[in-house]
């Protein structure tokens, strides 16, 4: 299985990049996995709703140009569906029985995602319904893919 995760923007904090940089580590030990990240694009404050959609689709047209048609493609999303470590585990080994070949897992930028991204997507998923960092969420994806095939290949693991 192939893993790719596509994101918006640069970790920029050295202790986001240090465990990112380590758990994809861990995991390329199961899965071919790398990162894609896209540009993102400057979001004033108070940005009015029209401007929003603006940068939400530039930054959804960087995205949608890094996705195959053959992609199963995983939106993460807060109204996505959730999973606890085990039942995202048999997931992710269900879609790979299935024939998916490669997951995209897609984290956008600090607005979200566009409509023709979420629209792409084969399903959404969500870790949490509180909001996180989009660095921070790269961690927390990457932490739970390695947990995923921890788990999927009868290894201990921490609960």
């Amino acid at each position: 299985m192939t893993i790719r995760i596509v994101c918006v923007g640069r970790i920029k904090e050295a202790f986001y990049r240090e465990a990112a940089a380590e758990y994809l580590k861990r995991l390329t030990r199961y899965a071919k996995t790398e990162v894609v990240e896209v540009g993102d694009e400057k979001t004033p404050d108070h940005a009015p709703q029209a401007e929003e959609e603006i940068i939400l689709g530039r930054e959804g047209a960087r995205i949608l140009g890094k996705l195959r048609p053959s992609d199963y493609v995983i939106a993460l999303a807060i109204k996505g569906r959730s999973f606890d470590s085990v039942a995202f585990s048999k997931h992710l080994d269900a879609l790979a029985m299935s024939g998916k070949s490669t997951l995209v897992f897609v984290i956008g930028g600090s607005l979200g995602l566009s409509r023709d991204v979420l629209q792409r997507a084969d399903e959404c998923v969500s870790f949490s319904a509180m909001t996180f960092p989009h660095q921070l969420m790269r961690v927390i994806l990457l932490e739970q893919l390695y947990r995923a095939a921890r788990i999927s290949a009868g290894e201990p693991y921490h609960k």
